[in-house]
Formats: C-alpha cells, sequence, structure tokens
C-alpha cells in the first residue's frame, strides 16, 4: 500500500472527519509521502517515518503515560484490522527482523542507561535476557499488540540515537536495525493511516500541536 493511493483515498473520505483525524491522516500521510522518495538515505528515511508515525498516534506529550498511550494505540489497531494486516507482518513479514531486534544490545534502554553512568543498571545483560525471554512468550502467544509495543520501545531507543546526535550519520555500527527498523515502520505506518481513515467514528484524540490561527 503506497501513500499515493492512501491520499487519494483521504481526498474521498476527509469530508467525513472529526478534526482530530483529519490532521493525524493528513500530517501523517505528508511524512510517509516524503519518506517513500527517500530511496538512498535510510538515516533520514527511518526519522521520516518515524515523524509520520508520531504525527498519527500521538496525543499529549507527557512521557511517564508514552508506553500506556501506545499500547492502547496497537490494542486499538489491531482490533480494528479485521483482515489481519498487522498481524500477517509481525508473524509473516517481519518474524526474523523482530526476533533479531528484540536480542539487539544497541537498541536496549539500559545499556545505554548503564554506559552513561546509571550504576543502576550495571546488570542490563541480565534484564535484555529476561526481556527476550518475555517477548518470547509474547511471541509464542502471538499477542500482536503487546510484542508491536516491545518492538517500538526499541525502535525508540534507535530514534533517540539518530534524532539527538548520538550515531554518526551512515554509520556502519547500526546499519542492520536501522534498515530492518525503517522496513517495519514503511510497511506497518501505511496500515495504521488505512485503518484509522475506514473507523473516523473512532474516538482520536486531538494532536498536542492543533492548528491554531
Amino acid at each position: 500500500m503506497h501513500a499515493a493511493s492512501l491520499k487519494t483515498k483521504q481526498r474521498e473520505l476527509r469530508a467525513g472527519f472529526a478534526e482530530p483525524l483529519t490532521l493525524r491522516v493528513h500530517r501523517a500521510l505528508s511524512w510517509l509521502l516524503r519518506a517513500e522518495n527517500e530511496n538512498d538515505d535510510q538515516d533520514v528515511r527511518f526519522i521520516l517515518l518515524w515523524i509520520g508515525f508520531n504525527a498519527a498516534y500521538a496525543g499529549n506529550l507527557d512521557e511517564a503515560r508514552e508506553r500506556d498511550h501506545l499500547r492502547n494505540f496497537f490494542e486499538t489497531m489491531v482490533k480494528l484490522d479485521g483482515q489481519s494486516r498487522i498481524y500477517n507482518m509481525v508473524w509473516q513479514r517481519f518474524s526474523q527482523e523482530i526476533r533479531v531486534l528484540l536480542d539487539n544490545k544497541y537498541v536496549f534502554a539500559p545499556f545505554w542507561s548503564y554506559h552513561n553512568g546509571a550504576d543502576e543498571h550495571a546488570d542490563w545483560a541480565e534484564k535484555l535476557d529476561r526481556a527476550y525471554h518475555n517477548s518470547r512468550h509474547a511471541l509464542e502467544a502471538q499477542d500482536t499488540p503487546r510484542i508491536l509495543s516491545i518492538v517500538f520501545d526499541r525502535l525508540y531507543v534507535l530514534r533517540n540515537q539518530l534524532v539527538h546526535g548520538g550515531a554518526t550519520w551512515n554509520s556502519s555500527v547500526n546499519r542492520d536495525q536501522v534498515r530492518d527498523g525503517a522496513a517495519i515502520l514503511s510497511c506497518l505506518l501505511p496500515v495504521f493511516i488505512d485503518l484509522m481513515m475506514d473507523n473516523p467514528d473512532e474516538e482520536w484524540a486531538m494532536p498536542h500541536y492543533p492548528v491554531v490561527e
């Protein structure tokens, strides 16, 4: 599913959208369209796709509730996904990439917390092992919202590395996670946008930055 076809669909349906959904879909599509035109630079592509994802799902900016908000969003998406597109992407299309990502210490927050002086995370390796085994339980149960929450928690660490200058552009040391992260986002984001447009009566919250005249 390409951004251009989603944009055509949005033009046909947007008159029936409430303002929160109008803003979310319009903004998310704008970043998705730009990302689809970025074929050479995976760092930039990942960042563009993450902005598009933020535009689609984000509500208030209370970081303490971010994980709960993400989990609720994923639960809503899976509930609305009558054709099991998300399920198929998680368990078939990207199953191997997701397993590799979940075992990657470089996108595990406690690993970086320890290396930045937080001694309480000296046991980051054990925490990573426990987190991986917990994720395996979710994999075995095929708990799609939970796996999405864990995957995006890892991708959020990657996002922070790039956006906050914690990585070198086009660095050879993080190519796999950037490439796989961009691939996962580029497939899931169009589905999220499509599901949102198909369900205009769902209670979509007003974005934190509405249009103000």
